[in-house]
């Protein structure tokens, strides 16, 4: 499949360093076109499934593929995705537009018409292909472009070269998770996302282990069961996931009663990682899985952790509660203050990492030098600038709280949103939080909870409150100034789980916000607005 189909990308005039645009879901076929690329020297770059057409728009703009990949539709838990229409709505805003398409047609999803001229049908085209031979590349040639639209501002391509991306993942596999060649690993991920990128396609592939493609989410496909499911039927030995994913189940099943069906038997390791996992959701999740939980770090710059617990290299399977593991080899993390002076154990400051980055970390921002130079190395001359905010303990274990634009600045004590959260979570009727910082006319900004409580919960909101804020005023102290929270039946998250605080801050301060197109359910906006009105 990936030679025939490198074969039909060379046979269209795709050649070493051209662009490659692949729209799709969640499907083997989109691994197949990564991989052709990388056969014969092409960029791809992956834009999220579904993707609405004035964002899509934007990265082939800044692309200029030569070719775009798609698929006729996606499937979600309640819709059917129709690809095309949003493709084609794309291909009408943009300047530089593809010389082909190529469609891969999903069985028994219905039928999509091709444009003649431009749409080329992949059965067609791969029945009269050939097996074309790999092309070689530098070890510094561009293997991709990932867009990162993070939650905010305009999109930026991540560069990553591909010598240096493969020797580092093939380590991480044995040396931060910890499998050995031949075992099944499952990244429940997306494809669109870096993780997707590392340890669903190439990680796994480049070790030798079978890797697990999940097009389901985590309740809804049909429920809170299906991870279990898939652990189970598969027989993974090691799994990643986000904390929010975890906590998505927890609070659709408390108990975790629809996975006691399933036999985990080969499952040893559950690694978590995307945003900071606070110590109830670790402590649930070592309950209902039996086995370790490690969180670890990492950002769609470095392409692999950061920090981590390094299994194979022979470290604790229990580190403390609420840490993200210590500076993999080849990462030299330091907590900076804004004066760029070192700060002592245990203290709030900026993550940054000492100069030069290892092999594996991004080279450049696609197009876009300036902006690289200046966003990640021009605050801290002689650093990467993670703008990532936290601490280091004094065995070096780091302590990731929130992105550094997540810190509260109240009365001018700098309150960590990521630790108040912390705090908010081990309510035991709380599902998921948000804290943000609201202006206040006395104090710059105080911070305020936006929290989703369990199923089924019969408490007054009122006390609940209360008792949060007790919490918070126990554990953090009464300088958090935290008072204020409402209740609301779900938070916006973007696809990757992230919640948008800048949004959510300008929306409880009476501000204008812009809602990011990563955001999954945009209409919780108004929800959150509706209850907000009413307290």
């Amino acid at each position: 499949q990936v030679s025939k189909l490198a074969d039909v990308m060379v046979r269209h005039g795709v050649k070493k360093g051209d662009r490659v645009v692949i729209y799709m879901p969640m499907i083997p076929q989109t691994v197949y076109c990564m991989l052709a690329c990388a056969r014969i020297g092409a960029i791809h770059s992956l834009i999220f499934g579904g993707f609405a057409s004035k964002e899509l728009s934007v990265r082939v703009d800044h692309a200029k593929p030569k070719l775009i990949v798609t698929a006729s539709f996606g499937v979600e838990p309640k819709r059917k995705v129709e690809y095309i229409s949003l493709l084609e709505g794309a291909l009408a805003r943009v300047q530089s537009k593809p010389d082909k398409v190529l469609i891969y047609k999903r069985p028994n999803l219905g039928h999509v018409p091709l444009t003649p001229g431009r749409d080329l049908d992949w059965e067609e085209e791969l029945a009269k292909a050939q097996c074309y031979k790999c092309v070689s590349v530098p070890s510094d040639h561009p293997l991709y472009i990932l867009y990162t639209s993070g939650t905010t501002g305009l999109p930026k391509g991540v560069v990553r070269p591909t010598g240096g991306y493969a020797v580092m993942l093939n380590w991480t596999m044995s040396a931060v998770y910890g499998l050995k060649p031949g075992e099944v690993w499952w990244a429940a991920s997306d494809l669109g996302w870096v993780v997707g990128h590392s340890y669903i396609c190439y990680g796994p592939l480049l070790h030798g282990n079978t890797t697990v493609l999940y097009e389901g989410k985590p309740v809804g496909t049909p429920d809170a069961g299906a991870y279990f499911r898939v652990l189970a039927e598969h027989e993974v030995a090691a799994f990643f996931t986000s904390p929010t994913a975890i906590r998505a189940i927890r609070q659709q099943d408390p108990e975790a009663a629809l996975g006691k069906q399933y036999s985990l038997k080969r499952f040893r390791t559950l690694f978590v990682a995307g945003e900071h996992c606070d110590v109830d959701t670790l402590e649930w999740s070592k309950k209902v899985f039996k086995v370790p939980v490690l969180d670890h770090w990492w950002q769609t710059e470095s392409g692999s952790a950061i920090t981590a617990s390094c299994i194979g290299l022979g470290n604790s399977t229990t580190p403390p509660p609420g840490q993200a593991g210590k500076p993999v080899p080849g990462y030299n993390v330091m907590i900076l203050d804004e004066n760029k002076k070192p700060v002592k154990a245990k203290t709030l400051g900026n993550i940054v990492v000492k100069l030069p980055l290892p092999p594996g970390a991004f080279s450049g921002l696609w197009e876009n030098q300036e902006t690289f130079q200046k966003l990640y190395f021009q605050r801290f001359p002689g650093y990467y600038d993670t703008m990532d905010a936290g601490y280091m303990d004094e065995d070096g274990y780091l302590y990731v709280l929130s992105r550094a634009d997540d810190v509260i600045n109240v009365a001018g004590h700098r309150i960590s949103a990521g630790a108040i959260e912390e705090c908010v979570l081990f309510h035991h009727a709380v599902a998921d939080c948000a804290v943000v910082g609201q202006e206040d006319p006395l104090k710059g900004h105080v911070p305020f909870a936006l929290c989703v409580l369990r199923e089924g919960i019969k408490t007054e909101e009122e006390k609940i409150l209360e008792e949060i804020v007790e919490r918070v005023r126990t554990n953090i102290g009464p300088v958090a100034a935290f008072q204020k929270g409402v209740f609301v039946k779900q938070l916006p998250k973007t696809r990757s789980g992230k919640i948008p605080r800048s949004a959510l801050s300008a929306l409880v301060s009476g501000k204008p916000y812009k809602i990011t197109p990563t955001i999954e359910d945009a209409s919780v906006f108004k929800h959150i607005e509706e209850v907000l009105k009413k307290n």
